[in-house]
């Protein structure tokens, strides 16, 4: 039987051969998998995909100088941790670094003169009673692209696209950014719904963050970001103020689509810290399953507190909840 394969997959079957970083040769290998064909024609292909993507893993699980790995490859790779991933990436000295300085326990280097950061750093933004993990990454320009920053990018949950409003450039330095990720296949989105036509393709849900809005004076240089980006959600930001900054912090835990859920013993009083995070939309029994999967294959009813729902309402394992909620699992 032919194995039919799609004209994307021979282009990214050259480029999988060429690359030499382990790490995007998993990812490309992954994509090849992904987009193959699976029927009989294709089996012995998808069996050999396979055996590579497992050793593939087996090397950078346990990397060694005989792999010849490249150094770069350890930057590609940050393992989540929080309520979501969310990376900040821009043009030369946009302020990412002073924002994340700013937000989180992390301690970049920062100065007034670009291309200071030149390693992703990992730093934990505290939201109410959630953590959210932002990272700090070096800057996206002509003179300088690290090649582990798509990968970083893939990984992310949101990215935040960090605009200098001290420049009359920034424009240009943002839609540069869009560019580039569009050549290495990242496509920001305001929303990541839709998948691309092309499987090999990644769409992100990107905010743009309009930092320095104090350095522009007459507001000119955030009307005309908007005017450009008017599909982006654009947040004004400053490190001098506290309310720009809480308002951040606000706006990337809605856009990462996500929901607190509190849990409380029979007969005990609700404490408010370390939620179950579940998507918008979550129900019951998919705060249960983070518990552990035979809790919820045990569980007969709950009851529920939140705003718009009766105190103590009885409901059933599919019932949807909302941001806060507070749940009592009876089993």
């Amino acid at each position: 039987m032919p194995a039919n394969l799609p004209p994307q997959y021979y282009e990214l079957e050259r480029e999988f051969k060429a690359e030499r970083d382990p790490r995007e040769k998993l990812r490309l290998a992954q994509e090849l998998l992904a987009i193959m064909p699976k029927h009989k024609g294709t089996d012995k292909l998808q069996a050999d995909l396979k055996n590579k993507i497992s050793k593939l893993k087996k090397m950078l699980e346990s990397p060694d100088k005989k792999h010849g790995a490249r150094q770069e490859a350890a930057n590609d790779y940050i393992p989540k941790e929080g309520a979501g991933q969310v990376i900040l990436i821009g043009p030369p000295n946009s302020g990412k670094s002073s924002l994340i300085e700013s937000l989180t326990n992390a301690k970049p280097t920062v100065t007034d003169y670009p291309y200071a950061t030149r390693e992703p750093l990992a730093g934990m933004m505290v939201f109410d009673t959630v953590q959210i993990q932002l990272i700090d990454t070096p800057p996206i320009s002509a003179d300088m692209y690290e090649n582990y920053m798509a990968n970083l990018t893939r990984q992310a949950e949101l990215v935040v696209l960090v605009c200098d409003l001290s420049t009359d450039k920034c424009q240009e330095g943002i839609q540069f950014i869009f560019d580039k990720l569009d050549e290495k296949r990242i496509i920001l989105r305001p929303e990541a719904t839709e998948k691309p036509d092309d499987p090999r393709y990644c769409i992100k849900k990107t905010i743009i963050c309009a930092h320095k809005i104090y350095d522009d004076e007459f507001g000119e240089r955030r009307k005309k970001l908007g005017e450009r980006f008017a599909r982006f959600k654009i947040i004004e930001t400053s490190i001098i103020d506290d309310d720009s900054l809480n308002n951040f912090k606000n706006e990337i835990f809605k856009a990462l689509s996500i929901i607190r859920i509190y849990t409380k013993q029979i007969g005990k009083e609700v404490v408010y810290r370390d939620p179950i995070i579940l998507p918008v939309g979550g129900t019951v029994e998919m705060a249960a399953e983070i518990i552990h999967k035979d809790f919820a294959h045990k569980l007969k009813f709950a009851k529920i507190w939140g705003e718009g729902k009766f105190d103590g309402q009885r409901v059933q394992r599919d019932c949807g909840l909302n941001d806060k909620d507070v749940i009592e699992f009876h089993i």
